[in-house]
């Protein structure tokens, strides 16, 4: 059994091209080794680094660190991560979001390509 600190992280305001990263703590409240055996990213913006196949002792602590990149990702992110583990559930959710502020350069060119596109 799987017990996180925090589930979700929100990252606040950043400015586009930022890469933001959290950490993710969590201690195996179970009565066996915790097992993770996968962690994914909503898309390929978003990272983790996680113990996998890492046998986690009952009482022991372990942390997954999960990266944002927020180059071409304008305006309000939700993304989350997905974990598989040996827990009941056997799949735990982390969420992470943010308020990225367009790069004026970029916005200028997306707005180019869509004024185009029409």
């Amino acid at each position: 059994e799987i017990k996180f600190e925090k589930l979700s992280h929100d990252f606040g305001e950043i400015q586009e091209g930022v890469l933001a990263e959290t950490v993710f703590t969590f201690t195996n409240v179970g009565n066996s080794d915790l097992i993770i055996s996968n962690a994914s990213g909503s898309c390929g913006c978003t990272v983790p680094q996680y113990p996998k196949n890492t046998p986690i002792a009952p009482g022991a602590s372990g942390k997954i660190s999960v990266s944002f990149d927020s180059s071409n990702k304008p305006g309000l992110q939700q993304k989350s991560v997905t974990l598989s583990a040996n827990t009941a559930s056997g799949r735990e959710m982390l969420r992470i979001k943010s308020n990225v502020t367009p790069d004026p350069v970029k916005q200028q060119q997306r707005d180019a390509q869509a004024k185009a596109r029409q």
